[in-house]
C-alpha cells in the first residue's frame, strides 16, 4: 500500500466529508476522523506515533488537520521517512505541534493575533486578523466539534521551530 496516496486520499476525503459540517457526532477526536473515513492516512500517522489514547483521552483539544493537498506539498519521501519506527519522535513532535491544549474555537481568535503553546511544547503563530492562520497555514474548515476537543482543517502542513 503506498503510504502517500492513503494519507492524501484521507485527507482530501475528509475535506469533502465535512464540507460545511462544523458539528461531529462521532465522539472523541481520534473517532470524528475515523468516522469521516477521509483522515485514515492522519489516524495512521496518529497510531504510528503512539498518540490514539492521548487524542481519545478527556481533553479538550484543538486539532490543526492539514488536508491531503498539504501533505503532498511535502518533499517526496518525507511522509514514509516520518512513519518509520527509527523516526517516531520527530513524528511526535510534528503531530504534537498540530495539537493545542484546550477548545479553541475560530470565534475565539478572531481579529486577534497569538502565540499559544501546543501539546509539543513550542508556542504556534495563530493571525486572526482576516480568515484564521496557524503559523501561515490557513484553516479551511472551522469547528468540527467533538466530544473531547475541535478540528481545524488547515492547508498545510506546520513544523515546530528546530
Amino acid at each position: 500500500m503506498n503510504i502517500t496516496k492513503t494519507i492524501k486520499g484521507a485527507i482530501l476525503g475528509s475535506v469533502l466529508a465535512f464540507g460545511t459540517v462544523t458539528t461531529a457526532s462521532a465522539g472523541d477526536i481520534v473517532d470524528t476522523a475515523v468516522s469521516a473515513g477521509s483522515f485514515n492516512t492522519l489516524v495512521a500517522a496518529v497510531k504510528a506515533a503512539g498518540l490514539v489514547d492521548t487524542l481519545k483521552g478527556d481533553g479538550p483539544f484543538t486539532v490543526f488537520a492539514p488536508t491531503d493537498e498539504a501533505f503532498a506539498a511535502l518533499p517526496e519521501g518525507t511522509v514514509e521517512s516520518l512513519l518509520k519506527p527509527e523516526n517516531r519522535d520527530k513524528l511526535v513532535a510534528i503531530l504534537t505541534y498540530h495539537v493545542v491544549p484546550g477548545k479553541v474555537m475560530s470565534s475565539d481568535v478572531n481579529a486577534k493575533k497569538l502565540n499559544v503553546a501546543t501539546v509539543e511544547g513550542s508556542k504556534v503563530r495563530i493571525n486572526g486578523m482576516s480568515g484564521v492562520y496557524v503559523d501561515g497555514a490557513k484553516v479551511i474548515q472551522a469547528n468540527i466539534e467533538t466530544e473531547n476537543g475541535v478540528i481545524h482543517v488547515i492547508d498545510s502542513v506546520i513544523l515546530p521551530q528546530s
